[in-house]
């Protein structure tokens, strides 16, 4: 496995973990090794994603640049947003979503790397999205104060609501009967069949990061040092420790055969792996840690599988029927946004969907190779120049 963070100073960092046994053959020896370090972007890296094959970053430079984790290569750029990339999401291994300040949401295909589709999302920035196990639908929230539901069949808008917050993280749990919506430091809880909060927890400060460590246990992390464990059905904190000497930015949970593990990146430049126990009242034990001398802002796990870590995701709920009062009050909202899509050029109004083949991608939003981009950002600052 490979542990991956990027960070304010422009670099993504790769560390190899081979699990090892101890002499007594009892315990195991987690020890990162530093493997890479990939300087693709020109300002600090936003977001990071991961599949079986490819490791994915956005940046303030409104790129997103793809690694061959495989070939251990840069696969080139995608040029296609107008401002900060917030966040990247992979489904499966067939496609890519991508938020960005610029309101757009966009879909790519991950093996031909074209943009199938092009979603004008947001009045304001994409701040976060979520895509459901099947594939289905997606969340996402951003400045303009609403969290909405995308139809990622039909490419279209299914269901706004106006949360009168910007929240800032949004997120599907393992099996999508639920999820969460974070505005600062409190944390409420939907579930899908109603549409409606059924629940709030509060977090002590600002939450930075959550990840679902199983349907109702979630895992939050915020501008402390601390790491705290909630359930979503009591609301209560089940445990709390602490992972870091500074606030911790990003966190990522996976499974292997033998451990269920934690992974925590932090301001202060360590990456921490921790060993949860099944009994999320206690606290986890430290597995490993490395010191990247660096301000950390996002994590992700690369798994060298040839099939991603969740498989076999649920048939996608339906959402919640509306009242004909939220009905209409969405219709308008919805029809504006639509009427946004279509005013974009033609070959953006196509269907793309996550859990099927999709139409032919858009012209002129392939790969960029690095040598191109950087031909390009030389052409344009000679430009500049000669117009000063």
């Amino acid at each position: 496995m490979e542990l991956v963070a990027g960070c304010y100073e422009q670099v993504l960092f790769g560390f190899a973990v081979h699990p090892e046994p101890e002499a007594d053959g009892h315990h195991e020896k987690w020890a990162p090794v530093a493997d890479f370090t990939h300087h693709a972007h020109t300002a600090s890296l936003s977001a990071v994603a991961v599949n079986s094959r490819f490791i994915v970053t956005g940046s303030k430079d409104e790129t997103i640049h793809i690694y061959d984790m495989k070939k251990k290569v840069d696969h080139g750029a995608l040029m296609h947003h107008n401002g900060t990339i917030t966040c990247l999401k992979f489904h499966g291994n067939k496609h890519l979503i991508s938020g960005a300040e610029d309101g757009l949401i966009c879909v790519w295909d991950a093996k031909r790397w074209e943009c199938l589709k092009s979603i004008r999302a947001h009045k304001g920035h994409v701040t976060f999205l979520s895509i459901h196990p099947s594939g289905k639908l997606a969340l996402s929230v951003g400045t303009d104060k609403t969290l909405r539901t995308w139809n990622l069949v039909e490419g279209r808008s299914a269901f706004i609501k106006n949360i009168k917050q910007n929240a800032h993280i949004v997120e599907w749990s393992p099996k999508g009967e639920k999820y969460i919506v974070v505005i600062l430091n409190r944390i409420d809880v939907y579930q899908l069949d109603t549409a409606s909060v059924s629940g709030t927890i509060t977090n002590e400060r600002r939450v930075s990061s959550v990840t679902f460590l199983s349907e109702s246990v979630l895992a939050v992390a915020g501008d402390e040092e601390v790491v705290r464990f909630f359930d979503c059905d009591s609301l209560t904190c089940l445990s709390e420790f602490k992972a870091h000497e500074n606030r911790v930015k990003d966190m990522f949970s996976f499974e292997t055969p033998e451990h269920h593990v934690l992974v925590t990146a932090s301001s202060d430049g360590f990456i921490k792996m921790w060993k949860l126990e099944q009994d999320k009242t206690v606290s986890p034990s430290l597995l490993c840690e490395v010191n990247t001398n660096a301000r950390l802002t996002c994590l992700g796990v690369w798994l060298d599988r040839g099939t991603d870590t969740k498989e076999s995701p649920p048939a996608a709920a339906e959402p919640a029927p509306i009242s004909k009062k939220q009905s209409r009050s969405n219709k308008e909202e919805s029809g504006h946004a639509i009427q946004e899509e279509e005013r974009q050029p033609k070959p953006d109004a196509e269907k793309c969907s996550l859990t099927g083949d999709s139409n032919k991608p858009t012209k002129g939003n392939s790969l960029v190779s690095a040598k191109k981009r950087k031909t390009v950002e030389m052409s344009e600052k000679k430009r500049k120049k000669k117009k000063i």
